[in-house]
């Protein structure tokens, strides 16, 4: 079981500009406190995940499951903006006893990893021997083995790349759209504005999660069809859920742009230079129909590292292959988990 914490970072200055004051950060680590020296796993959580990876990582992470949070010391914290954090959009503004809204700083990649960085010094912990980080998780693993290369032992890169790609700010652009149709959300009196525009936005976003085989395997339709309603009705409901689960626009909104915000190499001589700063034996994964971080594009990404492994995870799931393929997945953790 893992614990849910809570504590005060201090002020905190945004790369593209903009101060708090002061700032909490939610996290959740093993239910123990860290004792020096034992082997420190940590997890960067996906774009709309909690802090909580045995809540939505259930078949990677938990007792007697490949990640074990009361062998090794586990450690996830909530990504900076998300609606799951204490710090973001949603949260009170000290000078207006409301939520920030629009009037909260953009965040970047690296404010996100200042965070994570911020947890390990206020946690002790010196080293982190294994760096988990799907997706946009893996954006912020990335840019942490960049940024703390002798703290970093082993990461693992999972169905993420170095940089956004056009592509994907394509998708980022069509789901910021969504939510600006949305008149509410400019209206901007409280965290529930924009949520219509959010549930457009989510089912967008979906599309890119998944493959075509999926959705023709999951959502086929039988002979006597006069018009295909599955499909549909997934997507809706897919956004209903979102909304109802307490994610607001504004959190997916700020979301959005920082991913937009993924160059590694902006302030260090270009990508080349900063991949070589990275000093962790790395593991590349893909997953085989993933639209998103096509399996050739991953595999290039892995030939750009000093010490890397590459592998391919079989799936008709598109990116989310890497939520639902734990039987492969493990199997790729499990003997890098044994060496720590």
């Amino acid at each position: 079981m893992m614990l849910r914490h809570q504590f005060n970072a201090g002020a905190f200055d945004f790369e593209a500009g903009g101060r708090l004051d002061s700032m909490e950060v939610v996290f959740y680590t093993s239910s123990r406190p860290y004792r020096a020296g034992e082997k420190v796993i940590w997890i960067n959580h996906a774009l709309t995940a909690n802090a909580d990876p045995e809540d939505w990582w259930s078949e990677i992470v938990g007792e007697g499951k490949v990640i074990d949070p009361s062998r090794h010391f586990v450690v996830c914290v909530a990504t900076l903006g998300s609606s799951y954090s204490e710090c973001g959009p949603a949260s009170i503004n000290p000078a207006t006893g409301r939520p920030w809204l629009l009037d909260f700083p953009k965040i970047t990649i690296r404010d996100m990893v200042k965070v994570e960085i911020l947890v390990r010094r206020h946690l002790g912990i010196e080293s982190v021997d294994l760096l988990i980080g799907p997706s946009i998780g893996g954006f912020r693993a990335v840019e942490w083995t960049i940024t703390e290369p002798e703290v970093i032992r082993n990461a693992v890169f999972l169905a993420t790349e170095s940089r956004i790609t056009p592509y994907i700010s394509a998708y980022n652009e069509s789901q910021r759209m969504a939510i600006k149709a949305d008149p509410t959300f400019f209206a901007a009196k409280d965290v529930n504005g924009g949520a219509e525009g959010l549930k457009c936005a989510r089912s967008i976003g979906l599309i890119s999660y998944r493959s075509y085989a999926c959705y023709n395997d999951t959502q086929a339709e039988d002979d006597e069809t006069l018009f295909a309603e599955r499909s549909s009705s997934y997507q809706r409901y897919q956004g209903e859920k979102l909304v109802r689960r307490g994610f607001d626009a504004y959190s997916y909104w700020y979301l959005m742009y920082a991913l937009d915000s993924m160059n590694p190499g902006r302030g260090r001589g270009g990508m080349k230079a900063a991949l070589g700063r990275i000093k962790a034996d790395c593991t590349l994964v893909a997953v085989e129909t993933d639209n998103l971080f096509p399996v050739k594009s991953v595999r290039s990404f892995a030939g750009q590292i000093k010490r890397s492994r590459f592998f391919e995870i079989k799936s008709e799931y598109g990116h989310d292959g890497f939520l639902i393929e734990s039987g492969q997945l493990s199997a790729i953790l499990s003997p890098i988990i044994e060496k720590l």
